[in-house]
């Protein structure tokens, strides 16, 4: 994944994939999404990022899947 913010336009573009986008969906006046031609998600365009999004409050976490061996059988 790859987030890029444009601060002239006040734009976030989010690149889930390297699939090529070939068809474009308006989800509202503000938001629009890529799709490939399986119909999978490739990218997103956020208009107005700073207000909808909470640019430059942007944070990462990875979330690590608890090994089958840490849970007890009851």
């Amino acid at each position: 994944m790859k987030i890029q913010y444009f601060e002239d336009t006040d734009t976030l573009y989010i690149i889930f994939s390297k699939n090529s986008p070939i068809e474009t969906r308006d989800l509202d006046e503000n938001t629009l999404i890529d799709l490939d031609e399986n119909g999978q998600l490739c990218s997103m365009t956020i208009e107005q990022a700073k207000e909808r999004v909470g640019i430059p409050e942007i944070e990462y976490k990875t979330i690590k899947l608890k090994s089958p061996s840490n849970h007890l059988n009851h």
